[in-house]
């Protein structure tokens, strides 16, 4: 079994990159039919995001589309804080917009609920949020999560842009913590 090591800890291979590449091709075309029409502007969520957003956008044929990024922080080692910070601010206008938030990975939902809170008071279209991966289980904020890419278990894992302490976001496969049982739907 295929493991890495990153600062003291131990990972084991949960997901080949080309099972995660075929769920993100699924989920562009989904994105295109549902899209067609409305000229979306995609929020890439960074740091994490940076690896879906560059696979995903590349599949993205609705006309008129456009990106963009914010920074926003929520996880210190392997646990989120609770806390939201916003390290690089968003200043486009967005009114009458539909945007479409670009998250690596959706677990507590605070990181997407402060975020969603952020871009309603500039009053869009509508708002669509994407994950490439969803931990349902871990949803503590009362979120819509209108796409997936995969939905995982309540595991730390890290790769494919999700880092341990910045470290390992350039894997394109995935890996979990290797005292925690592989599951995932």
């Amino acid at each position: 079994m295929k493991k890495i090591k990153l600062h003291d800890k131990e990972f084991r291979l949960l997901l080949e990159a080309s099972v995660i590449d075929s769920a993100i091709q699924e989920l562009a075309q989904k994105l295109n039919r549902d899209l067609e029409g409305e000229k979306p502007l995609f929020l890439s969520v960074l740091n994490g995001s940076f690896m879906f957003t560059s696979d995903l956008i590349k599949q993205i044929t609705v006309p008129g589309t456009e990106i963009c990024f914010i920074k926003i922080a929520s996880y210190a080692g392997t646990c989120s804080t609770g806390k939201v910070r916003e390290l690089i601010g968003f200043n486009k206008n967005i009114e009458g917009r539909t945007i479409v938030i670009l998250e690596d990975m959706i677990d507590s939902g605070n990181s997407m609920a402060y975020l969603l809170d952020l871009l309603a008071a500039r009053h869009p279209k509508k708002i669509v949020v994407a994950t490439m991966f969803y931990k349902p289980k871990a949803l503590v904020c009362k979120i819509p999560v209108d796409y997936y890419a995969l939905s995982l278990e309540n595991d730390f894992v890290v790769g494919r842009g999700l880092d341990y302490d910045d470290l390992g976001r350039n894997l394109p496969d995935l890996y979990i913590l290797d005292d925690q049982p592989a599951n995932h739907a």
